[in-house]
């Protein structure tokens, strides 16, 4: 199970949105070099505000890209970046991987699956209803969150757009990804 990587972003302030780059540096048990959400403790506002001493298991945000072509059939024009997440994939079916996956991308670069990302209203400052695109709920009234995967780093590594994705499932049974 593989897919490829399509974009990378980073932003060293607090934003919605982060920049495209070249290339990211990941840096093991942090995140990415020079990002705002790079650390071994929690680094997103509304988690600090919880527990500012809590383990970062949000440390690198991957999204697949072909949500992009999903809401944009619903009006929304999005593109790498804009939903601040720092690695953009194609090929491969990040939400359907069960927590503990290892994501080898690249040369060097090893990730750990960790959870959901949980959208926020932000996203509706963005894009007016576009948090309801994100965030929904299935035939059977669970919530559905589409908004990307987070992990945190295992081996540091340059990534690149064109990188290679290649996915090691844990051992069974598998947990499904819940939200972090």
């Amino acid at each position: 199970m593989g897919g490829m990587v399509t974009s990378v972003c980073s932003n060293a302030e607090y934003s919605f949105h982060k920049p495209t780059r070249d290339s990211i540096t990941l840096l093991a048990g942090l995140g990415v070099e020079g990002d705002v959400h790079a650390g071994v403790t929690v680094k997103h506002r509304s988690r600090i505000a919880q527990d500012p001493t809590a383990p970062n298991l949000r440390q690198v945000h991957l999204l697949h890209e072909e949500l992009f072509g999903e809401v944009l059939a619903e009006g929304f024009d999005v593109e790498p970046g804009q939903l601040g997440e720092n690695v953009t994939t194609g090929g491969i079916d990040l939400l359907g991987l069960p927590a503990g996956t290892l994501l080898r991308i690249g040369d060097e670069a090893l990730l750990e699956v960790t959870g959901l990302r949980n959208p926020c209203l932000q996203i509706d400052a963005f894009q007016d209803g576009l948090l309801k695109q994100v965030v929904g709920r299935d035939a059977t009234g669970h919530v559905v969150r589409k908004a990307g995967i987070m992990s945190v780093v295992r081996a540091g590594g340059v990534i690149r757009p064109g990188d290679r994705i290649e996915a090691e499932l844990p051992p069974e049974p598998h947990r499904p990804l819940d939200r972090v």
